[in-house]
């Protein structure tokens, strides 16, 4: 069928279904399965315009049958190209990471942070918001100059109670030396309005951070270089050294009901910071896997996945060569504050592991 006769065709009848209205076709369509969603989207292009609607995702909202999905940020190490992937369910149940062709790369030097269905990049070449209903980017509108115009090697974005926290450190010299700015701004990713007030600091310690969290409101960073953690308390404009949080090296972390967790490549268990006990412990439960899965590993990710959840990515030798892993883990507190894992599924998602690096991982829903 030629093109022009499938847009007659389209235009001649005007529901997408013939015998409902549009208003009862979007309802039905909310209520299947996202992952459903790109075979639906080729049944016209009513359908795959639908699909990529905000409509439609708001009402999944509405109906209260949002999913959660994974992003993980891939870097080719031939092309050095960053591209963002989704972790996706085959029909055979298996997952897997698909790019996600219609974004565009970004640089691999930044922070990435969600809130809902958005994700926001942050690095020393993009200030993009990404719409992971429709997979389009668009620029962070209004990006005050001050700080989008001052080289900053480092930047790390947070997010609190809807409000992004970007921080960028920026190198000065004083009288005793040289030391470093931090400057704190805030997005309000509802009105899509960057706050007036800009905080600064000026501290000894930074920049180049390789990881950062939010724990009980308050941004966790850790540094790359040398061993510390700083913590920063927005409400207070409040810095601070946390010494027990500084004893491990937990980059590749994520919160799961205030609970900081990431892989120990070391000693292949999962650690668990609880900021309340102010004490790291092992998550029980899943020693023999990580044993004799993780054994290869050096590097690792974790992501929170739905409620007491979690997605950890690393790399691993299958028949010979390197894969990709992900494994979800359902958590589990017990009495007596004891935190346990169970591994429910367990697959290879990129076959050709030894060609990728993976930077970040973000969780949205949709």
């Amino acid at each position: 069928m030629s093109e022009n006769m499938e847009q007659f065709l389209e235009l001649s009848v005007s529901p997408l279904i013939p015998s409902l209205p549009d208003d009862v076709t979007l309802d039905i369509v909310a209520r299947v399965p996202r992952s459903h969603y790109p075979t639906l989207s080729l049944v016209s292009k009513k359908f795959r315009k639908l699909i990529a609607s905000p409509k439609l995702y708001k009402r999944r909202s509405q109906l209260g049958i949002t999913q959660h999905r994974v992003y993980a940020l891939l870097r080719n190490r031939d092309s050095g190209d960053c591209r963002f992937y989704i972790l996706h369910q085959k029909l055979n149940s298996r997952n897997r990471l698909v790019i996600v062709r219609s974004l565009p790369p970004v640089s691999s030097r930044g922070s990435f942070v969600s809130v809902g269905s958005k994700v926001y990049v942050f690095n020393d070449v993009d200030a993009l918001c990404i719409d992971c209903a429709s997979h389009t980017a668009q620029p962070i509108p209004d990006m005050p100059q001050r700080i989008s115009a001052t080289p900053m090697p480092s930047r790390v974005a947070n997010v609190i109670d809807g409000k992004v926290y970007l921080i960028g450190d920026s190198r000065f010299t004083f009288d005793r030396g040289m030391s470093w700015r931090k400057t704190v701004m805030v997005l309000d990713a509802e009105t899509q309005t960057w706050e007036p007030v800009i905080r600064k600091e000026d501290m000894r310690v930074g920049p180049l951070w390789s990881d950062a969290v939010v724990m009980e409101d308050k941004i966790c960073m850790r540094g790359i270089r040398e061993s510390y953690s700083i913590v920063y308390e927005p409400k207070e404009n409040k810095w601070e050294m946390n010494e027990v949080l500084n004893s491990k090296d937990w980059e590749g972390g994520c919160v799961v009901d205030d609970v900081l967790y990431y892989l120990d490549c070391s000693d292949k268990a999962l650690r668990a910071f609880d900021p309340k006990q102010s004490r790291w412990s092992v998550v029980n439960g899943l020693d023999e896997f990580l044993a004799a899965e993780t054994t290869q590993s050096k590097w690792a990710n974790v992501v929170k996945y739905g409620e007491m959840k979690l997605a950890l990515f690393f790399l691993k030798t299958h028949d010979g060569k390197k894969v990709i892993c992900c494994a979800e883990i359902a958590l589990e507190r017990r009495q007596g504050g004891e935190i346990w894992g169970k591994m429910e599924s367990f697959d290879v998602v990129i076959e050709d592991g030894g060609l990728f690096d993976v930077m970040k991982c973000v969780a949205v829903t949709v």
